[in-house]
């Protein structure tokens, strides 16, 4: 079969750098092998699900470049769950149980003051059918659990983790609906993996003991489950991940001028043995993405090393495309000149403004104001007036390095630094650095 992933959001809020992270490994999967990446929409909290997060989901990916070959709404597949479920139901394999969260809560705290693990006691199943019968009758609507098959350990070849290993007994039977008939996550999830021909789980290793869950469900289904594979988590400079950084979302990253290339060069390598590096064309990291590169320890996402990044990018990005997003009248010409100084393509601006003027001159000694009155008369202007200019200098006064150069470039742009001045003279235009040069002689 070919490669076919998922990313599953709820759409409960906003995606942020752990989902994106997840819907990135999943793209990338999926397009190193010529598959399909597939966007399922797990909406059936309806609760808590808003279309506008939909939407918003739709949006980022969009922006992100990461954009899905299929799209599934679970709130459409109920009638699949349903049937699914009165399989495993006619199959023993799911049963009712009528505990109220507050008997389940009191249940776990004895255990744990006993020193054992919170295990579900399997109570449920030691009612007869009249004691079910009474308990509906007084209005107690049953929640449903997925039954553990204790026989045989769960097992599998993590593509990240390795061998895994899990007693069943170690675990609680999973609530797989609610007593209102709403379903959660693990059934659901299982049983589109199923119909939607997944080959491939690619998701957080805080899924691990999911996967140990569903790794049943599929064989009580009667279908082989998808190669699984649970990345370490985001981690942030001081240990946790911050609420900041954890929830930052798309618009937060629009906002503060972050690329989305900038975004996914990071995101892809964080947690590999691999380099992180600015990458403008998704093919590298397509090219490079390798699950044997994936450590085990936690990823460690850093705001800082995510701005280094985006300069990267930025420095690499051509004018086509950031056209719409630099100043009116700004060139290809131009943006080639101030492109390597700058952080976020927004501080295009500030180099456009040095360039069209005015600027701000710091004030100069009487020898600095001398020299650059001087240049002023000089008046070159060939294929190249900064060599010209420096060099006739340079010729006529001895002077050389900071010397030299730096009175120029502080009355022609009012800086100490910037783009490299053989690009910028010209764009500045000939009248315009004789009369900055005559300005600043005067002061």
């Amino acid at each position: 079969m070919p490669v076919t992933t998922r990313f599953a959001p709820s759409p409960t809020g906003h995606l942020h750098v752990g989902n994106i992270r997840t819907a990135l490994h999943n793209w990338l999967l999926a397009r190193q092998a010529g598959g399909r990446f597939l966007l399922r929409i797990d909406d059936t909290d309806q609760a808590r699900s808003e279309e506008r997060f939909v939407e918003a989901i739709r949006t980022d990916l969009a922006w992100l470049g990461l954009v899905p070959d299929g799209e599934e709404r679970q709130s459409a597949r109920l009638p699949i769950y349903e049937q699914a479920f009165d399989t495993l139901r006619a199959a023993g394999r799911i049963y009712p149980a009528y505990e109220t969260q507050q008997e389940l809560e009191l249940k776990r705290k004895i255990l744990l003051g006993r020193g054992l693990p919170p295990i579900y006691d399997r109570a449920a199943l030691q009612l007869s059918e009249a004691e079910r019968a009474e308990k509906e009758a007084a209005g107690t609507a049953p929640h449903w659990r997925f039954l553990l098959d204790h026989g045989q350990p769960i097992t599998w070849e993590d593509g990240i983790r390795g061998a895994q290993h899990f007693d069943p007994a170690a675990l609680s039977d999973p609530v797989v609906r609610r007593a209102d008939g709403s379903w959660l996550y693990m059934l659901p999830s299982a049983v589109d993996d199923i119909a939607m021909g997944v080959t491939d789980v690619l998701r957080g290793e805080d899924h691990v003991s999911n996967t140990a869950l569903q790794l049943q469900m599929f064989a009580a289904l009667g279908a082989a489950p998808p190669r699984l594979s649970h990345a370490a988590l985001l981690v942030g400079s001081e240990g946790k991940l911050s609420k900041r950084l954890g929830s930052l979302g798309c618009d937060a990253l629009r906002e503060e001028g972050i690329e989305p290339e900038a975004l996914l060069s990071m995101l892809a390598r964080l947690g590999t043995s691999q380099p992180v590096e600015p990458q403008a064309d998704a093919a590298a990291l397509v090219a490079g993405f390798d699950l044997s590169a994936f450590g085990r320890a936690p990823a460690r996402f850093d705001g800082e090393e995510l701005a280094r990044v985006n300069a990267g990018v930025v420095h690499q990005l051509p004018f086509a495309q950031v056209a719409d997003r630099v100043p009116a009248g700004m060139g290809a010409e131009a943006w080639d000149a101030v492109r390597p100084n700058l952080a976020r393509v927004s501080e295009a601006a500030d180099w456009w403004q040095v360039i069209h003027g005015p600027v701000t001159q710091p004030a100069f000694d009487a020898e600095t104001r001398g020299y650059l009155q001087l240049a002023a008369g000089l008046d070159l202007w060939g294929d190249d007036p900064w060599a010209e200019l420096t060099g006739a200098l340079k010729a006529q006064t001895g002077r050389k390095g900071r010397a030299l150069f730096l009175p120029l470039r502080q009355a022609l742009t009012g800086l100490d630094a910037g783009p490299d001045m053989h690009r910028l003279l010209p764009l500045i235009g000939r009248e315009e650095v004789r009369r900055r040069l005559n300005v600043a002689a005067l002061q």
